[in-house]
């Protein structure tokens, strides 16, 4: 009898699907896919370091554009030029969703990493602002791999491993956004930093923003080769098959229930965005999402703006090299953090519990960075490397437990489009946080004596402000569990 119930109970697999491929090698191998994590590692990070590597010179390349008058209005033109990378990306993202919920994640993930290596080539040669905005732009048009790679690591591994895949996703992009920043800081204007390597008569003096720009779009090549080497994680049964479903059949005593929901399938279409939109655990993950990548986004471009202003603006005077080897360290302190503590953690606390937290306890941090701006010397590098590798570490965790809720909202076949509805509002809030806060800092700098929160302090406030929103929506009833 146990031997009958075991064959009824034993799942399903097509030949050739190659969703049911990788389910029958996780079914056998069940220890972590080393492999297929490092593809996930190298394409989270292509699809992250494009995004804010250009924070540290965007303030030096607006001001070589000439279009800004006076140099308080400099960032006020820079958010022009963040914010049109995500209204891109908000403009297609349910399409390359539906996309890869249709031909599969792999072809999405191959068009996203080549369109790095075109667009932010030609960025990097950008001669006006309106060149730059529509390289930024079509570079956000495809730019459609986050989606895609964060169902994809929800499919490639075992069940018990699913948090281990998303943190090794974020923990990429977090990576990404802390390394894409510390490369443009090294990086730009090389004729006037290393002139013993790069003449003045050289590409690079010409165009002093296209190296940074070049290396990243070098390693988007690397990645974009790799990828032919990912194995599809798709079901794509055949189509005339009345017993087929978008995943692998699980009971033959149930054949019969199974032709029914079938004739059903193909009488209704596949499930709509509409049914998405009414899944309120996965609605409520994606407006908390939101929320915190608005405040994500305006935190890496005020951060950046504040580091190289002037002092008698409130701001660190560092150089762009000094900015990103601040971001340098901060990156290598956050890989060790995901590596090593946050599985852990996460297992304990639940990744609702890990991303209030972490929201709560970047409140106070953030406040301080006024503080800091006073400091100099050895004492100000120390504190503002702690300060910036703790702030980039709890956004990370923030980031990673969100991302293993919302993928664990939906079943597979639902992931693709549930990604590209995420992406879509996520990039909408990420276009508006660029712009608001280039002219939000660009306001802090024109009212350092004023009576309530004077210069650059109003930034941090608001900052702070978006981030006890975020909080506040991390509690029932409005956020819950699939």
């Amino acid at each position: 009898m146990a031997e009958n119930r075991e064959t009824l109970l034993k799942k399903v697999y097509y030949n050739g699907c190659p969703g049911c491929e990788v389910d029958r090698l996780k079914e056998s191998q069940q220890q972590i896919p080393y492999k297929k994590f490092l593809y996930i590692w190298v394409v989270s990070l292509c699809t992250a370091l494009p995004i804010s590597s250009l924070f540290p010179y965007m303030y030096f390349m607006i001001r070589d554009f000439h279009i800004a008058k006076r140099e308080e209005d400099i960032g006020f033109y820079a958010g022009f030029v963040g914010s049109s990378f995500m209204i891109g990306r908000a403009l297609t993202s349910v399409f390359w969703g539906v996309v890869a919920d249709r031909y599969g994640r792999k072809p999405v993930i191959l068009i996203g990493t080549i369109s790095v290596v075109i667009f932010n080539t030609l960025f990097g040669l950008s001669t006006s602002l309106w060149m730059a905005v529509s390289m930024r732009f079509l570079l956000g048009c495809f730019n459609c791999m986050l989606g895609p790679i964060r169902a994809y690591a929800s499919e490639v591994c075992h069940e018990k491993y699913h948090a281990l895949g998303q943190s090794i996703a974020s923990t990429s992009r977090g990576i990404g956004f802390i390394i894409g920043p510390a490369i443009g800081g090294f990086f730009v204007q090389p004729a006037e930093k290393y002139p013993n390597i790069f003449s003045d008569n050289s590409l690079f003096a010409r165009f002093p923003y296209f190296l940074p720009c070049l290396i990243i779009s070098i390693f988007a090549l690397g990645a974009f080769i790799s990828c032919f080497w990912i194995p599809e994680t798709l079901h794509m049964h055949n189509r005339n098959n009345k017993e087929e479903s978008y995943d692998a059949l699980e009971a033959s005593s149930h054949r019969s229930d199974e032709k029914e929901e079938m004739k059903e399938t193909e009488q209704t279409g596949p499930p709509s965005r509409l049914s998405l939109l009414r899944n309120w655990p996965l609605m409520s993950t994606i407006i908390v999402y939101c929320i915190f990548s608005l405040h994500e986004i305006a935190y890496a471009e005020v951060f950046s703006l504040w580091a190289v202003s002037d002092r008698k603006y409130g701001g660190l005077g560092f150089s762009s090299q000094s900015v990103g080897e601040v971001l340098a360290i901060s990156g290598f302190g956050l890989l060790l953090f995901q590596l090593f503590l946050y599985p852990s953690i996460e297992k304990f606390l639940g990744p609702i519990m890990v991303s209030r937290l972490a929201a709560v306890l970047s409140i106070p941090l953030l406040s301080s960075y006024p503080f800091i701006a006073r400091l100099s010397g050895f004492t100000l590098q120390l504190v503002i490397n702690c300060a910036s590798i703790l702030k980039n570490v709890l956004s990370v965790v923030t980031l990673t437990g969100l991302f293993i809720l919302l993928n664990s909202a939906v079943p597979q076949h639902q992931r693709g489009a549930a990604n590209g509805i995420s992406m879509t509002l996520m990039s909408t809030f990420k276009a508006i946080g660029p712009a608001g806060g280039g002219s939000l800092f660009s306001l802090a700098q024109k009212r350092q004596h004023a009576a309530f929160l004077p210069g650059d302090q109003i930034v941090f406030f608001i900052l702070n402000v978006i981030t006890a929103v975020e909080v506040v929506l991390t509690f029932k009833p409005f956020l819950t569990r699939p």
